[in-house]
């Protein structure tokens, strides 16, 4: 099939516009941007890589839709190691045109057998760690790609990956991956299967090198194999696709991949792939202000957005004005609550306890919770409330919320260079986001992450294992719902996010940056609807972040009152949230990678726009 083309827009060029940070501002009329919005009106594909974005667009040149092109994108980038890798996770939003609804994804792999609160106490560990095989779930990715690809896709598998399979055989590095891989040395050359691949000839890799993957082209090469084959036996192209699969997980790539995880010293089992399931959900959501908002479930911590809009509809946010302090403090207090209500009831929805999602989402819960601010200072001891009265049921766990806050092994930090050094490469590392859409209607949101640099490569599958089991918990008293359990899969700040306003798709929007990432996304949400930001305004706009949640990873320690803010905050605003006993920390950067489409329903057009912090890209067809 020929497709001619009247012109393509790539988002990463060179900047277009100078950037003029808006703060304290009640209008976003005047903001310009440092990167265009891009229109089109046939297909879009955003991602945080211009290779991976070109692996999207060349899914519609073959006739794919966006799930395609999603797929793409997402092997695309699972191949370019700083941000994710093939044995990471999958958590992905689509607008099923036809069905008129959105579907979620849960391709988020599970706890090895032997990974119990037992082991790791026995190890004096409040927590797993944040590296190396105890760290690990099962891969996910592979399935998640696979699943939507035989779903809902057009195109064959081996198309779909045949992007990813010609960047294994070698494609030129970045500087950031470069930095990382070099940063991370002396821990990937104890492993036997890592050093080898990242440093060949023993040398530190150079940018623009040609980076080789010969073990992953070759695990990628038996997926379209099996497919093939199964082709060839008659099968559909669906039964096909899911042939693959099994061989991935049940079959020889299964068997190398816990051959060589366990030489490393991990407990995985060729069992515990083969069991590992993907979840087709129906995600949660809320309304705000008329725009129905969709969350995946407490397997990530997507609710605690919808939390959060739930507690500021009870404000008037445009009144109070675009990051004024008094704007700054109701963000920073009700991400507060909702975090807290995260941290302790949040867990895999598919274990015992049940999570009180009903309660947390209930509008009752979220004006009580808004009665809770403090509307002069910080609240630095905001903990968990109590949803389940709202959902008409008695707290099992009450007695734990008494001293919460004073947990086993959770660490109360003090701010500092330190700190934030530390908070900027969790934020711009280990995680991406995908986004397509096109003209027959399909849309897909990802956040995909895990097995990022430094990542054990299990044997001769060259497929790094994800770190995703350092968010679990070890200790009940911290959250009774996120306690670590073979098949288990841990809380994840992994958040994709889609809204639909009068029946049809609204926004689109991802992001990564661990714990920041719903605090983001919630100020990229209002920037468009409270504030009348555009796109691209709006994932360009300064956000806060605050600290004061424990983190996910790590040591899963809590800064209370430590807030982010622009580095361009006026002095009088610095002033008033001082006062209020905020310990501000300050950057340059503070929007979060925000990849995003807005809808246009009255020109019949797409809208997309795309973080200006670094790599992250889009193409359009016009």
């Amino acid at each position: 099939m020929t497709f001619r083309f009247r012109r393509v827009f790539a988002l990463g060029a060179l900047p277009a516009l100078i950037a003029l940070t808006l703060l304290a501002a009640d209008s976003a009329e005047a903001q310009r941007t440092q990167k265009p919005v891009l229109h089109g009106k046939h297909w879009i594909a955003i991602t945080g890589k211009p290779m991976a974005a070109t692996a999207g667009a060349a899914m519609f040149h073959k006739g794919g839709n966006a799930v395609d092109a999603a797929a793409a994108m997402l092997g695309a980038t699972a191949t370019m190691w700083d941000v994710l890798s093939w044995g990471g996770e999958t958590q992905a939003l689509i607008w099923h045109p036809g069905e008129e609804r959105v579907i979620g994804i849960n391709a988020l792999g599970v706890a090895p057998s032997g990974a119990t609160p037992e082991y790791f106490k026995e190890r004096e560990m409040d927590f797993p760690p944040a590296t190396g095989v105890e760290s690990m779930v099962t891969p996910g990715t592979p399935g998640g790609l696979m699943t939507m690809v035989a779903e809902w896709g057009r195109l064959s598998l081996a198309e779909v990956l045949e992007p990813a399979m010609e960047m294994a055989r070698g494609y030129p590095l970045e500087a950031d991956a470069v930095r990382r891989i070099r940063d991370n040395r002396d821990e990937m050359m104890e492993w036997k299967y890592t050093g080898p691949i990242f440093f060949p000839d023993g040398a530190d890799p150079e940018e623009g090198a040609v980076f080789v993957q010969s073990d992953l082209e070759a695990t990628l090469a038996k997926l379209v194999e099996a497919e093939a084959e199964a082709l060839e036996a008659g099968k559909s192209r669906k039964e096909a696709i899911y042939a693959a699969y099994d061989r991935f997980y049940r079959g020889d790539i299964a068997e190398e991949f816990v051959r060589g995880a366990r030489e490393e010293g991990s407990t995985v089992t060729t069992e515990d792939l083969a069991a590992w399931q993907l979840h087709i959900e129906e995600p949660v959501s809320i309304s705000y202000k008329g725009v129905d908002v969709y969350k995946l479930t407490t397997w990530v911590q997507g609710p605690v957005m919808l939390q959060a809009l739930n507690i500021l509809e009870n404000f008037d946010l445009r009144g109070m004005g675009y990051n004024s302090a008094r704007y700054m403090h109701a963000l920073y207090q009700t991400m507060n609550l909702a975090f807290a209500d995260r941290d302790f009831y949040y867990g895999d929805p598919y274990f015992p306890p049940e999570e009180p999602v009903r309660g947390l989402l209930s509008k009752e819960y979220a004006a009580a919770r808004a009665e809770e601010i403090d509307w002069e200072a910080n609240d630095p001891q905001a903990g968990p409330g109590d949803p389940y009265p709202y959902q008409g049921g008695v707290n099992p766990f009450a007695h734990l919320l008494e001293g919460w806050g004073e947990r086993t092994g959770v660490v109360t930090e003090a701010s500092g260079s330190e700190a934030m050094a530390e908070f900027e490469e969790d934020f711009y590392a280990g995680t991406t986001s995908v986004q397509a859409a096109d003209a027959d209607g399909w849309v897909v949101s990802i956040t995909p992450s895990g097995g990022w640099v430094p990542a054990v490569i299990a044997g001769r599958t060259g497929i790094g294992m994800s770190q995703r089991a350092q968010s679990f918990v070890v200790h009940e008293a911290d959250n009774p719902y996120n306690v670590i359990e073979p098949g288990k899969r841990p809380r994840a700040t992994l958040t994709p996010g889609m809204a639909v306003k009068d029946g049809r798709p609204y926004l689109s929007f991802a992001v990564q940056g661990g714990d920041g990432q719903d605090q983001n996304l919630l100020q990229f949400f209002l920037n468009v609807v409270e504030f009348g930001m555009n796109v691209q305004q709006a994932a360009e706009a300064a956000n806060i972040n605050s600290f004061q949640m424990r983190n996910s990873f790590g040591d899963h320690s809590t800064s209370p009152g430590r807030m982010l803010v622009n580095s361009q905050t006026p002095p009088w605003i610095r002033a008033e949230l001082e006062s209020m006993g905020y310990d501000l920390t300050f950057s340059d950067r503070t929007s979060g990678p925000i990849n995003a489409i807005f809808f246009d329903w009255v020109h019949g057009t797409f809208w997309g726009g795309s973080s200006h912090h670094g790599d992250d890209y889009g193409i359009v067809w016009e």
